[in-house]
């Protein structure tokens, strides 16, 4: 059935209104909304060091997040446009993406990404998509020749080292929104337990299996929509 809008609201044929509670989708990027780690493409073709090493040190718990993108990205010299090469050549996008933005427009839920990787390629990706619009919160990120400089911006404005998923998604929470989270790696899980409800594959579905915690689990983003229809 066509549907019109009428205050961010959907309103039928008939002229009725569908009210919707007020939800809020935050969704990762890297491995949720692409099949696989953006950044990892990039620190694999132009990072002049170890770089897995440091991944592995953030794996064990041994340092953040931020520590691990800060020395991680500070071995790539590239300027943006070389980076960004690389990602039209690698990144594929997992199926339903483009189904989930319609749909989360259609119930008139707020659709964010709340990412870890970096704000000039996930948005670069997007507009490679035709794609306008989506709010999107991830690391900031200067270009310099001794290296990319990366810094979390929380949103009260000061710098994180880690916990910058939670910290929106507690924003989001106190701004009163119902929250659905859709992600799939350890860096979703504490993050994720603050949502009404959880949307996992990979990593974090087994974080969540592991702990027997309530979770959704998808292959598509598809799946995704699927679960919010019942919602």
């Amino acid at each position: 059935m066509p549907v019109w809008y009428n205050a961010g609201r959907p309103v039928g044929q008939a002229g009725h209104t569908y009210v919707t509670m007020k939800t809020l989708v935050q969704c990762d990027f890297d491995g949720t909304i692409t099949e696989e780690d953006a950044s990892f493409y990039l620190l694999d073709a132009y990072a002049e060091g170890d770089w897995r090493s440091i991944l592995q040190e953030y794996k064990e718990g041994r340092i953040t997040v931020g520590e691990f993108n800060t020395r991680a990205f500070a071995m790539i010299r590239q300027d943006e446009a070389t980076l960004l090469s690389k990602l039209d050549e690698n990144v594929r996008i997992r199926p339903g993406f483009r189904e989930l933005l319609d749909y989360c427009a259609y119930r008139g839920f707020r659709f964010t990404i709340v990412s870890n990787g970096l704000q000039f390629y996930i948005e670069a990706i997007l507009r490679a998509l035709g794609i306008k619009g989506v709010e999107v919160r991830a690391a900031t990120n200067v270009f310099h020749p001794d290296g990319v400089k990366v810094q979390y911006v929380a949103p009260d404005g000061t710098i994180l080292q880690d916990g910058f998923k939670e910290a929106y998604i507690k924003l989001f929470l106190s701004q009163g929104y119902r929250v659905v989270y859709v992600g799939n790696g350890t860096s979703d899980s504490y993050a994720s337990r603050h949502a009404h409800v959880v949307f996992a594959t990979g990593d974090l579905l087994n974080y969540y299996q592991r702990h027997e915690l309530p979770c959704i689990a998808f292959d598509d983003l598809s799946d995704v929509v699927n679960g919010l229809s019942s919602l």
